[in-house]
């Protein structure tokens, strides 16, 4: 058997694994390199260690760390508490604001799955009290933090961007943002029209939100010195990497350097809150595929993918192909890493298309399903819902959801991705 069937054989194993499993596939992804390089291939470990991607990781760590503190010290709390009280008791801007909310706090950087953590606890009791449905609640804040979840600052929007840089698509970061808070945005909307508090016969009248109802740990009325410099320092570092093209990484650590330095939050502490297990995981795959690169299994991963789809019908496979496995499997740790690279020879192999396009639909088809109460954000909500007949209940009408927008994914990205790249 051939270095380029191993290595191909044991991306597949990784890939099932991370759909059928709770191992971290990173750590298997990083053993099986070590063994199909050394020894099944020839190369030497420094060669097989080599396709580590540092700098990945080090903007992750950067990145994840940095709002760790703000996360810590209450900064992001405090900001999503005075965020819902610009609704002033409207009922009907509820849903909406639900996912603007997670929206601004995904795009800044934490990403969606710290996004919904933070805000879903309070949305869910606010809702409750309001009679927002729990289903049309985590619909919007899910959406809403997926939306914001591949700006270029955002932890999965770097992973998406270095991955379709090493593909050769560098430099389109603000077009998948737009693209991807398109098709979150469509989606939301739609939820909110078919399940929105208009559409209900009667809405209990709001009832004054009381910080001490969500759990709050914090001051919400004011400000602390420390979250105020926080704030201060976060929204500086946004400025010098958008402003003046700063290493997003490398400012990342500078600006939390400068907070430690400051003491507003405990360092232990916020070093517990970066995802180690996901930053693991997208390494270990991205060795993995980086391997598979050498030894020519890339190549014939794209030739058995280009089989399924004609240059008319590419972009709406690949997104069902990813969407399908996403719906199982991390959408950041194992398909973004490990379908991306594959765009520009995908077109190649299947003899048309706009790579960029193909792009677009691997990271709008993979996120989509993200809602799944079998991806974390979808877990979230189910278990900020109070009750058990209500959080099974959510948990099917999120597993329904999630897989319709397998469907859904590929024809938004069937009609709309190939505009999107022309754009």
């Amino acid at each position: 058997m051939s270095p380029a069937v191993v290595s191909l054989l044991a991306l597949v194993v990784a890939i099932v694994l991370s759909m059928t499993s709770r191992i971290n596939v990173g750590l298997l992804a990083i053993a099986m390199a070590w063994l199909i390089g050394v020894y099944a291939t020839g190369l030497r470990a420094d060669v097989v260690m080599g396709g580590f991607p540092v700098a990945l990781f080090l903007t992750l760590t950067g990145v994840t760390l940095l709002f760790g503190i703000a996360d810590t010290n209450g900064t992001l709390e405090g900001l999503a508490h005075r965020a819902v009280g610009l609704a002033r008791g409207n009922v009907r801007l509820l849903p909406l604001l639900f996912f603007l909310i997670a929206f601004a706090i995904s795009t800044v950087g934490p990403g969606a799955i710290s996004s919904v953590a933070l805000v879903v606890p309070l949305a869910m009791v606010i809702g409750e009290r309001t009679g927002v449905p729990p289903f049309l609640t985590a619909l919007m804040v899910a959406n809403g933090a997926n939306a914001g979840n591949l700006s270029p600052i955002a932890s999965v929007g770097v992973i998406a961007n270095s991955a379709m840089a090493k593909a050769g698509l560098g430099g389109h970061e603000w077009r998948v943002w737009i693209a991807n808070f398109a098709a979150h945005a469509l989606v939301a909307l739609a939820a909110y029209a078919l399940l929105g508090p208009h559409r209900q016969a009667a809405t209990a009248a709001p009832a004054p939100v009381n910080p001490s109802t969500v759990g709050s740990a914090h001051d919400i009325t004011a400000m602390t010195q420390a979250q105020r410099l926080t704030l201060a320092v976060i929204v500086a570092w946004i400025v010098g990497v958008v402003g003046f093209k700063l290493n997003l990484g490398l400012s990342a650590f500078g600006a939390t350097a400068v907070l430690l330095l400051a003491r507003v939050a405990d360092e232990v502490t916020a070093i517990r809150k970066v995802p180690w297990s996901v930053i693991l995981m997208v390494s270990g795959v991205s060795l993995l595929v980086a391997l598979l690169e050498q030894t020519g299994g890339m190549d014939l991963f794209t030739t058995l993918l280009a089989r399924l789809a004609t240059p008319d019908t590419l972009n709406g496979v690949i997104a069902f192909v990813t969407g399908a496995i996403s719906t199982y499997s991390s959408t950041s740790g194992v398909v973004l890493p490990a379908f991306l690279p594959t765009a520009v020879t995908l077109v190649e192999k299947v003899g048309g298309g706009d790579p960029l396009a193909v792009a677009l639909s691997i990271n709008v088809g993979s996120a989509l399903v993200d809602v799944s109460p079998l991806s974390t954000l979808g877990a979230l909500c189910v278990a900020a819902v109070s009750g058990p007949v209500a959080s099974r209940r959510l948990f099917n009408q999120l597993m329904a959801w999630g897989v319709s927008m397998t469907v859904v994914g590929a024809l938004l990205c069937q009609l709309l991705a190939g505009l999107l790249a022309r754009a």
